[in-house]
């Protein structure tokens, strides 16, 4: 599904990611692991078309040239990044912006769009399963939300619009256990054979509920060790130091 040779990449001539390597098949679960400024957030950034990084090396999605692609068209095609810090837009409602973003990519798909009813039949479904109430997706797009209904909130996008590569970005940062507990149901509720998942995160603790197939060790812009959970346990024990 995702193939990333020697990717490289600095910002205003400074390197951040040094010569990458990863291959994501689908159904896999990956997580990448690994102290501040490591690159890690650069990495989501890259691959989900954010602008600004001087970039060398090669993106393969589906056999796509991921770096020809512009963002609206990686979304297009199945790729979804959850943001560490969900942005509040005032003005959109979150019922009409979940609608409006899940149309789009069917049209960009040549599939059929979903009418109001349709629509608001798997957005109960989905919701329902997340613990959100009606309340909030009448409000507007994060405003007011405290971090936990912004993570649930992203989470219900991800869960509507059923990516095919979720890119999850520290979506475990602020939450407490409870609503740690909802999110990994959400994310676990999506895991098939033909989803992927490349998690980012700090802790262990997200990898308890959600497991992945895979952990990398990302230090000073590059992968420095692969291994399964296990590695993950050693990490929490150990630090980062050791590697």
């Amino acid at each position: 599904m995702l193939e990333i040779k020697n990717l490289k990449a600095s910002i205003d001539n400074k390197e951040i990611l040094n010569s990458i390597n990863l291959s994501i098949k689908s159904g896999e679960v990956h997580a990448i692991m690994g102290p501040n400024g490591s690159g890690k957030s650069t990495l989501s950034n890259i691959l989900s078309g954010k602008k600004g990084y001087e970039i060398s090396g090669e993106i393969k999605f589906e056999n796509d040239n991921l770096l020809e692609l512009e963002i609206e068209e990686r979304a297009h095609k199945g790729i979804f990044l959850a943001f560490q810090y969900p942005l509040e837009i005032p003005g959109v409602n979150i019922n009409n912006f979940l609608k409006t973003s899940l149309n789009a990519i069917k049209k960009a798909n040549g599939q059929k769009e979903l009418d109001a009813i349709e629509f608001l039949k798997l957005l109960k479904e989905k919701s329902s399963g997340l613990k959100i109430g009606d309340e909030i997706l009448s409000r507007h797009l994060n405003v007011g939300f405290s971090g936990g209904e912004k993570k649930k909130n992203e989470i219900l996008q991800m869960s509507i619009l059923n990516p095919k590569l979720s890119i999850l970005d520290e979506t475990d940062s602020g939450l407490d256990i409870d609503a740690l507990k909802v999110v990994s149901k959400g994310v676990n509720s999506l895991r098939s054979s033909k989803n992927s998942f490349l998690i980012i995160t700090h802790y262990q603790r997200l990898l308890n509920y959600i497991k992945p197939d895979f952990v990398h060790v990302l230090k000073n812009g590059k992968i420095i060790k692969t291994g399964n959970f296990k590695l993950a346990i050693e990490l929490e024990k150990k630090g980062y130091e050791n590697f």
